[in-house]
């Protein structure tokens, strides 16, 4: 297998970001969304022309996207597969929140895919964690809960998946860690993971980043040969693409 490439982007249900998303009133593109913002997210994805995407906050057709699944979409666009869920457990309110319910987390892959699953975290709201399983290797899409003693909880879920897998693992996804790379230490110890970001650049808020929210984390049996911050701001989170090959 030849160079991959891996882009992971947090694209906020493609309603945009700053100052177009509060007119008129605060808030209100969070729900209406900015129509013309999708085509623009996919004409990136496009032109960084990756053999994996991660899409995290996508959505499956609410009002919000104007009944547009998202995850489709760009995924016809591109013209690749594409496995998405929503990101709730199946008791959760959230399943019968109009708007809530469509919000989900998507993979893109060109070429076949050997197996997807979907697991859900016990404990937070964003339970959601999907496994796509390639012919040499294994990819894991989260997005992390905004509560630290969740993350916590969270992390020892997926070091345990990460465990019981036989291949190389790269873990992708907005990890929400508000104090950084220091707060997922001890996991990326125990699951033998290293961030392809090794300069730490911050991918959060997109128009003048400070936090270092989104990761690409990769096992052994992997080598990352390139990794990139694109300064896109399609969104509030920048996109990360990652190049790699199996040792």
């Amino acid at each position: 297998m030849g160079d991959m490439r891996l882009l992971l982007y947090n694209i906020r249900y493609a309603v945009g970001s700053g100052a177009g998303m509060h007119m008129p009133l605060p808030g209100v593109g969070y729900v209406l969304g900015g129509q013309n913002n999708l085509p623009e997210i996919t004409q990136f994805i496009k032109s960084v022309d990756p053999d994996i995407v991660g899409l995290i906050e996508v959505d499956t057709g609410s009002i919000r996207s104007r009944m547009v699944n998202q995850a489709e979409k760009i995924a016809s666009d591109l013209g690749m597969n594409t496995s998405y869920q929503t990101k709730y457990g199946e008791k959760s309110i959230n399943k019968i929140l109009p708007i809530v319910r469509k919000q989900g987390n998507a993979f893109m892959a060109a070429q076949r895919v050997h197996g997807e699953k979907f697991h859900y975290f016990d404990t937070g709201i964003k339970r959601l964690i999907i496994e796509l399983e390639m012919e040499e290797f294994a990819v894991f899409l989260v997005h992390l809960s905004l509560k630290y003693r969740h993350r916590h909880l969270q992390l020892r879920t997926l070091h345990d998946l990460i465990d019981a897998t036989e291949k190389p693992v790269i873990v992708a996804g907005d990890f929400n860690t508000f104090w950084g790379e220091n707060e997922i230490y001890l996991f990326l110890r125990a699951s033998g993971l290293t961030s392809a970001n090794v300069n730490s650049v911050p991918t959060y808020p997109s128009r003048s980043p400070r936090k270092v929210l989104d990761f690409i984390l990769y096992q052994e049996g992997i080598r990352v040969t390139d990794f990139d911050v694109p300064d896109v701001r399609l969104s509030d989170h920048l996109p990360l693409v990652c190049d790699f090959v199996i040792e």
